[in-house]
C-alpha cells in the first residue's frame, strides 16, 4: 500500500455564507466562475460528467461546459458514445467542477435534454474545422485497431468534404442538464468546510447549509 495519509493541505482562502450568497444557484455559480476565469486558468470550463449505465455503474468523464444560462448547462458530445447511451433522450447527469485554486468545488445534479438540432449546427460550424473532421472521423467509445486507422479515417473525411462546408453528423450534438440541485463547497481550515445546497421546489430554490 503507498501510504497517502501525510499528503494534505489546510483550505483558507475563503468562506461561504448561507447569508451573503445568492438567493438563485445560477447568479452564485456565475460570480464564482467568472472570479475563477479571472485568474487566468489553463480551462476556465473544464468540468467532469458523470453518468450511470444501464447496469447501475457509475462513469466520469472531463468535458468543457460550453454554455450556461437559466434553463441550464450546455456542453457536446457523440449521442453514441458511452455517455449518449447513458443519457438517451431524457436522462440524468452530474456535473462536477473543481477550481482547486480557489479551493471550491460546484455540483450539479439535474435531468438532460437534446438541444435542438439548429443549435447543434451553430455550435458545430463555429468550430474549428479539423475538430468538425474529427467528429466525422471518430466513431467515439468504439473499438479501433491502432492510432494509424484513426488518421487513416481522419484523412478519408477531410478529402470527402474537400472544398464543401463540414455538415453535421446526425449522431452529434448538444446537451443540456437542468439543474434540480446545486452545491456549494468552499474549502475551511480543520476541514470544517462551507457547504452550501440549493434544491429546487417548484420554480423556487431552497438554500440551506450542510454539514462539511
Amino acid at each position: 500500500m503507498v501510504d497517502l495519509w501525510d499528503v494534505r493541505r489546510e483550505y483558507t482562502q475563503g468562506r461561504l455564507d448561507e447569508a451573503t450568497a445568492a438567493a438563485d444557484p445560477l447568479t452564485q455559480f456565475h460570480a464564482w466562475f467568472e472570479d475563477y476565469r479571472a485568474s487566468d486558468p489553463l480551462e476556465p470550463n473544464i468540468m467532469t460528467v458523470a453518468t450511470v449505465d444501464a447496469q447501475g455503474q457509475p462513469w466520469q468523464r472531463v468535458l468543457l461546459l460550453k454554455a450556461y444560462d437559466p434553463q441550464g448547462f450546455v456542453f457536446f458530445t457523440n449521442y453514441d458514445s458511452h455517455k449518449g447511451q447513458h443519457l438517451g433522450d431524457d436522462g440524468l447527469a452530474c456535473l462536477h467542477f473543481f477550481w482547486l485554486e480557489k479551493e471550491r468545488q460546484v455540483q450539479i445534479q439535474g435531468r438532460v435534454e437534446k438541444l435542438p438540432r439548429s443549435d447543434s449546427e451553430q455550435y458545430f460550424h463555429s468550430r474549428p474545422r479539423d475538430s468538425q473532421l474529427g467528429a466525422w472521423a471518430s466513431q467515439q467509445s468504439r473499438p479501433i485497431a491502432d492510432r494509424a486507422a484513426l488518421e487513416q479515417s481522419f484523412e478519408a473525411v477531410r478529402e470527402r468534404f474537400e472544398g464543401q462546408q463540414v455538415p453535421l453528423p446526425d449522431y452529434w450534438g448538444g446537451y443540456r442538464v437542468r439543474p434540480q440541485r446545486m452545491e456549494f463547497w468552499q474549502g475551511g481550515a480543520h476541514r470544517l468546510h462551507d457547504r452550501l445546497e440549493y434544491v429546487q421546489n417548484g420554480e423556487q430554490w431552497v438554500k440551506q447549509r450542510l454539514n462539511p
